[in-house]
């Protein structure tokens, strides 16, 4: 096997032209292997393998710095970087992460997970590059879906400023997650019709030279110019025109093209943009037909891309997609928009529905807040799907679009808490205690699938900015028996004794129920409450509460800084009603990739570590 040769970074360089067309076949059916038995992110490192290749064979690691855009892709980086025995346990808990890592390489420039940042980094490596009078490679990767991000265009803005090289690498494959929208994607597909301006580039220099003693003068003169003949003929080059030069389009899967431009790009004295055409899922056939499905997959059977443990029970986003789209059906108010994940978080289906309702905006989780505040203060009902980690991202919008006018836009906060194998930079760890802070903001979290379904139709026709918080994976079925109605600002009381009070946010419904009766087997009183609203606290149950009960338990699956257990404990405090809190969170800290339960247990959120720790804490207040 030719990938048996590679043992560390820049051994490729080693490779002749035969080797390295094998190479790039024993990648992709090694990928597939790999990542059908541990899942990860398979569409994407498919199709960027001969880009990577040409990426190595013309850069020198770990001196000149490669930053890859998301990092979803970055497989055959780590491939070629001497960590083929990694994917044996890649995403698990303890071994390689799905992403670049700086820790886990000198040849990971830059952690990323989220989109839109490379180029930013990127010249951030180039100016401490220029100051520090050194003279390696600065690249930076970036996919058309992620260039649809606001801050890819500030940043492109800031690079054409520069007066010494930077490559920017646009991967070209039509598809973010959902399949790319607007603007930029229609910018584009034109550009990818190569060879139109190759033809147009061709026939304008063989007619200017058959111009008697001045034709090659002609030509020879306008090759010299800043633009050169592509920005004569092809007007509106948008990278050209903001100083940037662009090179290609170029065949992706072709290294001998790849490493001719690359070549060239090195050349450029600032910033120089190379587009590159892939096919996202070359390679393996389900892949290919359905890249959305292959982004980030679970295990599955490698002959008929099948996953091959499917859920038999519906998923918290799948219940809030079929419960979003009954309601829109009798309310014609009601709008969905998603940012660039309509797939993810449920709303292909009211995509499908309403049409005409259903706004993808792209990557730009900025954007989409605003305008949904811009919907909603034009009469419409806008629910805007995110994932918590990227919610991070429009947080400012939040704050000052949508709640300092008070606008009835509902934020479904999907993959909230614990999401596992992704990692740090996708743990939906922090939303309760950002959105907490905002004036105006209502945070509800359901307990169950049936309390789910109750909180969308609340949240929908709430009059003021409400997001309603939910995880990744399959909705709890159990406490099926309480279903109170939901009254704004109050919780639900499951169990009332006296004592211990445990109160617990959303999907930590079943652990607080397990502690709850650990804590009943060893003779301990115990009451159970769910909190339902996150914000408003309710105050009045908390009075209440401390009239037969001494300690409090908040068990939440987000950080404790600023969350919902804070929350409980400074109110407790200034109201001086004389009771212990402990609050089981998050410490202070990003969380690994791994399994969820395992995570759970690493950072005190399983069932024995509760009980134990609620335990200690009475018998201390008992003396």
């Amino acid at each position: 096997m030719v990938l048996e040769m590679i043992r560390k970074e820049n051994d490729i360089r080693k490779l002749n032209e035969e080797q390295l067309r094998v190479l790039a076949d024993e990648i992709r059916q090694f990928l597939i292997e790999k990542i059908s038995a541990t899942g990860g992110h398979l569409a994407s490192n498919l199709g960027v393998v001969e880009l990577t290749m040409a990426l190595h064979l013309t850069l020198d690691f770990p001196q000149d710095k490669l930053i890859w855009d998301v990092g979803h892709q970055s497989y055959t980086h780590k491939l070629l970087t001497g960590r083929k025995e990694g994917f044996d346990k890649l995403r698990k808990y303890g071994g390689m992460s799905g992403f670049p890592k700086r820790k886990e390489s000198d040849c990971d420039a830059f952690d990323t997970g989220h989109s839109s940042t490379s180029v930013s980094a990127g010249l951030g490596y180039v100016a401490a590059r220029e100051l520090l009078g050194q003279n390696h490679s600065v690249v930076s990767v970036i996919g058309d879906g992620s260039l649809t991000g606001g801050m890819a265009f500030e940043a492109l803005n800031n690079a054409s400023r520069l007066k010494s090289n930077f490559i920017i690498v646009l991967n070209d494959n039509n598809m973010s997650i959902s399949e790319n929208v607007g603007g930029m994607s229609k910018y584009l597909n034109g550009l990818r019709t190569a060879h139109a301006y190759t033809d147009i580039k061709r026939g304008v220099e063989g007619t200017l030279k058959k111009i008697p003693k001045k034709g090659d003068q002609i030509v020879n003169q306008i090759k010299k110019t800043k633009s050169g003949i592509k920005q004569l003929f092809v007007p509106g080059m948008l990278f050209e025109d903001m100083g940037i030069t662009y090179l290609g389009p170029v065949d992706g899967h072709d290294i001998r093209k790849l490493l001719r431009v690359f070549h060239e790009a090195k050349r450029v004295d600032h910033a120089v943009l190379v587009h590159v055409i892939t096919k996202k899922g070359k390679g393996y056939a389900p892949a290919e037909e359905n890249p959305a499905r292959f982004h980030g997959t679970e295990p599955f059977d490698i002959a008929t891309g099948e996953p091959k443990a499917p859920s038999t029970r519906d998923s918290y986003t799948q219940v809030f997609s079929k419960v979003l789209t009954d309601i829109a059906r009798k309310d014609d108010k009601v709008v969905a928009i998603t940012a660039a994940m309509a797939d993810g978080t449920g709303l292909s289906s009211f995509a499908r529905y309403f049409p005409n309702r259903f706004f993808d905006v792209g990557i730009a989780e900025e954007h989409a807040m605003t305008f949904a505040a811009g919907l909603a203060a034009g009469g419409m009902k806008p629910v805007f799907a995110v994932y918590s980690s990227f919610l991070q991202r429009a947080y400012d919008q939040t704050l000052h679009d949508v709640c300092l006018q008070n606008l009835p836009v509902m934020i479904a906060v999907d993959r909230a808490g614990l999401v596992g194998s992704d990692g740090e930079t996708h743990q939906g760890v922090f939303d309760l205690s950002y959105l907490s802070t905002i004036p105006n903001m209502t945070i509800i979290s359901p307990k169950n699938r049936w309390e789910m379904a109750d909180m969308v139709r609340f949240a929908v026709d709430f009059q003021y900015p409400i997001a309603l918080r939910y995880p990744r994976g399959s909705a709890y079925e159990g406490m099926r028996e309480f279903r109170a109605p939901i009254e704004y600002g109050k919780s639900e009381v499951l169990y009332e004794e006296e004592d211990i009070a445990v109160i617990f946010v959303g999907h930590m419904a079943e652990l607080a129920d397990q502690v709850r009766k650990e804590l009943k087997k060893t003779g301990y009183s115990c009451s159970l409450v769910n909190a339902r609203f996150v914000k408003p606290l309710d105050t009045g149950l908390l009075e209440e509460l401390a009239k037969d009960h001494s300690l409090f338990v908040t068990i939440e699956e987000n950080v404790l800084t600023g969350g919902f257990g804070e929350q409980v404990m400074e109110y407790v405090s200034r109201a001086s009603l004389g009771v212990h809190v402990r609050n089981i969170g998050i410490t202070d800290d990003y969380v690994e990739h791994g399994n969820v339960e395992l995570l759970r247990k690493e950072v005190g959120l399983d069932c024995d570590a509760v009980v134990k720790q609620v335990v200690t804490d009475y018998l201390m207040i008992k003396g």
